[in-house]
């Protein structure tokens, strides 16, 4: 595992050492990953929205959803 710094203000500090029995470095890598995984969606949405941009074909997803529903009645 690799070390990073965290800068946090002397309130919130404190009130971190009153916590005793918290793992904050568990509970900052799960902030990371949970960020992390954020940003990626945000960035794959970003992509698909491009390429629906790029797309010259016109697709609605309720359109075609009720044409499915109309054929098996």
């Amino acid at each position: 595992m690799s070390n990073i710094t965290i800068t946090v203000d002397k309130a919130l500090k404190k009130t971190m050492k009153e916590l005793k029995g918290v793992n904050w470095s568990e509970v900052a890598r799960a902030a990371f990953e949970e960020k992390i995984e954020m940003e990626r969606r945000k960035k794959a949405t970003q992509a698909i929205k491009e390429i629906r941009r790029k797309s010259k074909t016109k697709w609605s997803g309720s359109e075609e959803i009720r044409k499915w529903r109309d054929m098996t009645r």
